[in-house]
């Protein structure tokens, strides 16, 4: 089967957005924790989250277009502050739910039955049922031209984990806290690891 250009484009819009947005495969499946200065939460799933080194320990995610209001990105712009939070098998429903179009002053925690929590006076609330999240403070953020989108790049403060998932490399096992991975819009997976392979060199 093959799609040209043409007739990606002629796709009904739906069928569209569903087919480009599982190209990518597997992805990450995050909460973002934030609230504004007058302390109302907001909570939303975001699938684009990316490393981007480790020496600062820093972190991009792609922030859909502000078309519409975008709590999330507001309230990372007023208040510097945000939290991810990854997604579990145990809340991944709830997860999904936040993605609904929530009223500024609607809480997804409240919504969804989430916890926030508050962790070392970090002005952001992390979700209490997430097993691997960390605070994270907005640095700077890209708008791009090509869509509209917003490329948001913040610095890891701190990271708090089930101490199973952690490797005494650093390395942490994903499978081990049943974290869930989403492509597309709206289907969830888990995870089987293959191996660990070595580093590799040249022969």
């Amino acid at each position: 089967m093959h799609f040209t250009k043409e007739r990606i484009n002629a796709l009904e819009k739906h069928t569209r957005t569903h087919l480009i947005n599982s190209l990518s495969g597997y992805k990450s499946a995050n909460l973002i924790g934030t609230q504004d200065k007058q302390g109302n939460t907001n909570l939303a799933i975001v699938s684009s989250v990316i490393h981007l080194g480790a020496h600062p320990p820093v972190v991009g995610m792609i922030m859909r277009p502000n078309s519409v209001p975008r709590h999330t990105f507001e309230n990372i712009i007023e208040t510097g502050s945000y939290t991810i939070n990854q997604v579990n098998q145990a809340i991944y429903k709830q997860a999904h739910q936040t993605s609904a179009r929530y009223p500024k002053g609607e809480s997804e925690f409240n919504a969804t039955g989430l916890t926030p929590e508050y962790l070392n006076d970090f002005t952001a609330p992390f979700v209490q049922e997430s097993r691997l999240k960390y605070a994270v403070n907005y640095v700077e953020h890209q708008h791009l031209a090509v869509n509209g989108t917003e490329l948001v790049i913040g610095e890891i403060t701190d990271v708090y984990l089930d101490e199973v998932a952690l490797q005494s490399d650093g390395f942490l096992d994903l499978q081990a806290i049943e974290t869930v991975a989403v492509t597309g819009l709206d289907s969830y997976h888990t995870g089987n690891k293959l191996s660990r392979l070595p580093y590799a060199k040249k022969p």
